[in-house]
């Protein structure tokens, strides 16, 4: 099994897609390292070779910030926005969104699904 940064990475998929597994490695950074280290992408996990690996492994730990690393720099960036007291740190403490969508509807996953109108939690009153 490949392991890049405590991370188990599938054998059975496609190396392209398995990369992005890692935390802060998306399918456009899994795209640009393999053609760098001039790997196919078509190449399942389990047929590359030791070489290969230790090849992608040294190249993600020296030139990514990725899983811990990558959190703690959001989590700073997000601490350093609220002790400012900008806009976008008091959207943060606040749980809403801080990009300026809209907050009366369609704000569901920011706030975690809380239901916060009159009628939008109500049980139908039975008719008799």
């Amino acid at each position: 099994m490949f392991r890049i940064s405590g991370i188990n990475i599938p054998d059975e998929k496609r190396i392209e897609i398995s990369l992005t597994y890692i935390y802060g490695i998306g399918s456009v950074i899994s795209a640009n390292i393999l053609d760098e280290l001039g790997i196919s992408k078509d190449r399942r996990t389990k047929d590359l070779t030791e070489k290969e690996q230790n090849e992608i492994r040294s190249y993600i730990e020296k030139k990514l910030k990725i899983e811990g690393e990558l959190k703690h720099l959001v989590r700073s960036n997000i601490k350093r926005l609220k002790e400012v007291g900008c806009y976008r740190g008091s959207r943060h403490q606040k749980g809403l969104p801080a990009r300026g969508q809209r907050t009366k509807t369609n704000n569901r996953t920011v706030r975690g699904n809380v239901r916060r109108t009159m009628g939008s939690g109500r049980i139908k009153a039975e008719k008799t």
